[in-house]
């Protein structure tokens, strides 16, 4: 069965597919590690952690790639604020990231590579954008301009300017007619602040270069399936998929996907303004499945606000849909129930993941069945493995530990 999702870029529906003789490519923009991660990170790895999960129960080969950004202004901030190297600062982060991951019980990437190991793949790439003829230098800074894209070929800049959600160091660019879509290329930048020889002496590249270089050197362009938080379509993933377009004339995925924001206080949670809950805060409100039972419980689409008071009452919900499972499961309560049901329930969460990532439906199809169960003697025990496995289906395809 095909994953559909809704285009980002093209806004059509479109199955997520692999090309013959090589696994589908996956690529999901990591984080700039300087701080905590926080609950809108996890909302976002956790919708790709599904759409993995499924494609792999439907038997695709997946290679799954995630950047870490290790070096940047904000980083170099906090580092100096800490006492600490750039490097040291990220390296921390990182672990701490990746254990976060594991926390949530999200599978890994494949390779997780840093932008500091692929500089030189930048650097060759800043090459090859002045070799277009649309680089010029601003102060410290050279820049890329891009030409007029027709419609669908690229996100609209005019439009994501306008419904950015936070205002972030060079964000918004500037909207001069001709000059929303520019993105840095170089910037001149000396020791002990990251810094590495380049075309026009040392410094740093662009942020927007990092993913091209790395998706094309590990997976190869166009990926399958490529995305991240809604507030990356523009600049980066708009600048990204202009390089593409620039050196190859197709974009930089076939389908993007761009799970929508986590709201504290009616803004966008971010790191840079200050009002996040950290991934390991909200564990300590809940554990695992119950945050992953909160987060996905609203479509992808959708904004999500996060109310710690919800989060409680979603984790309740959770664990008597748990009980209910369990107490169904149970061999010694002598039931009479066969496995039909359970196997109509797999099915359909099979269906809803499908049709657009619907785990909202999903879950709430879980839901659904565990009342019904709750007053039911229990599955035969001539049935008990057959609905074991129907249910080990569900716990692969949605991440939940359900047993």
């Amino acid at each position: 069965m095909d994953l559909v999702l809704r285009d980002t870029l093209s806004g059509t529906r479109r199955a997520v597919r692999h090309r013959p003789g090589r696994p589908l490519a996956l690529y999901v923009c990591g984080p700039t590690v300087y701080d905590a991660a926080h609950v809108g990170h996890a909302r976002t790895y956790l919708f790709f952690d599904v759409a993995r999960r499924f494609l792999e129960a439907e038997g695709v080969p997946v290679r799954h790639v995630m950047n870490i950004t290790d070096f940047e202004d904000k980083l170099d901030a906090r580092a100096t604020k800490l006492g600490l190297s750039w490097r040291a600062l990220a390296r921390r982060e990182e672990r701490r990231f990746l254990q976060d991951l594991t926390s949530l019980n999200i599978r890994l990437p494949h390779r997780t590579p840093r932008a500091s190991e692929y500089v030189p793949r930048m650097r060759e790439v800043a090459r090859r954008l002045e070799r277009t003829g649309r680089v010029r230098r601003e102060g410290v800074e050279w820049v890329y301009t891009p030409p007029h894209r027709g419609a669908h070929e690229n996100f609209p800049t005019d439009q994501q300017l306008a419904t950015h959600a936070v205002a972030e160091p060079g964000h918004p660019f500037p909207e001069t007619k001709g000059r929303a879509g520019e993105f840095m290329v170089w910037r001149l930048q000396a020791l002990p602040k990251p810094s590495w020889p380049g075309p026009h002496g040392r410094g740093i590249p662009g942020w927007h270069l990092e993913c091209y270089a790395m998706a094309d050197r590990l997976l190869g362009l166009p990926v399958d399936l490529h995305g991240g938080g809604p507030d990356l379509i523009y600049p980066h993933h708009y600048a990204e998929n202009e390089i593409a377009l620039a050196f190859r004339g197709t974009p930089f995925s076939r389908v993007f996907l761009h799970p929508n924001f986590v709201l504290t206080g009616g803004a966008k949670m971010s790191k840079s303004a200050g009002n996040l809950i950290s991934i390991r805060d909200a564990l300590a409100l809940g554990e695992a499945s119950a945050l992953r039972w909160y987060l996905l419980s609203t479509p992808h689409a959708r904004r999500l606000a996060w109310e710690p008071s919800e989060f409680r009452r979603a984790a309740e919900e959770f664990e008597r849909a748990r009980a209910a499972l369990r107490r169904w499961l149970d061999p010694t309560r002598g039931g009479r129930d066969s496995a039909t049901s359970v196997r109509r329930l797999s099915e359909g969460i099979r269906r809803d993941l499908a049709d657009g990532l619907s785990t909202d439906r999903a879950f709430a199809r879980l839901r659904s069945w565990t009342e019904r169960i709750s007053a039911s003697s229990g599955v035969a025990r001539s049935d008990r493995k057959v609905a074991v496995r129907e249910i080990r289906a569900v716990e692969d395809r949605t991440g939940l530990s359900l047993r």
